[in-house]
């Protein structure tokens, strides 16, 4: 099964980081990220750009809303993911593991990730479900 691994952490604290202080997080996360990918269980990793540089569409408007900055206003903001690839919950909740300790503070969201693949929906005017949120 496949999990996303949801970073989240204060991104005042993780932007006040010194250069050295950042690499020294990253060198450790590059242990766990070896660990994963020499399993063959490492999928894409992302690291965002700071909400500053979000731009965010409400659907709930008739047009949609495009705003500036993030959906919501919180003490912890999304800061990356990681897709990784877990016989089972347990095993993706003791990769996350992994990379708290590597990377204290802040919170892993793990969720398992239904693939989509868009070219293989039913042709239009077929009724199989709605469209992804």
């Amino acid at each position: 099964m496949l999990y996303a691994v949801l970073c989240y952490h204060d991104e005042d604290v993780v932007g006040c980081w010194s250069k050295a202080e950042d690499d020294a997080v990253m060198a450790r996360l590059s242990v766990v990220h070896g660990k994963l990918a020499s399993e063959g269980r490492l999928g894409p990793v992302a690291r965002l750009l700071p909400t500053t540089a979000a731009t965010t569409l409400r659907k709930d408007s008739d047009p949609p809303l495009v705003l500036d900055g993030p959906f919501a206003e919180t003490k912890e903001q999304l800061l990356g993911f990681y897709l990784i690839e877990c016989a089972s919950l347990d095993a993706a909740i003791e990769a996350a593991r992994d990379l708290a300790r590597a990377n204290p503070g802040g919170a892993y969201e793990i969720r398992p990730v239904e693939r989509f693949f868009p070219d293989s929906r039913p042709a239009a005017g077929a009724s199989e479900g709605g469209e992804p949120a």
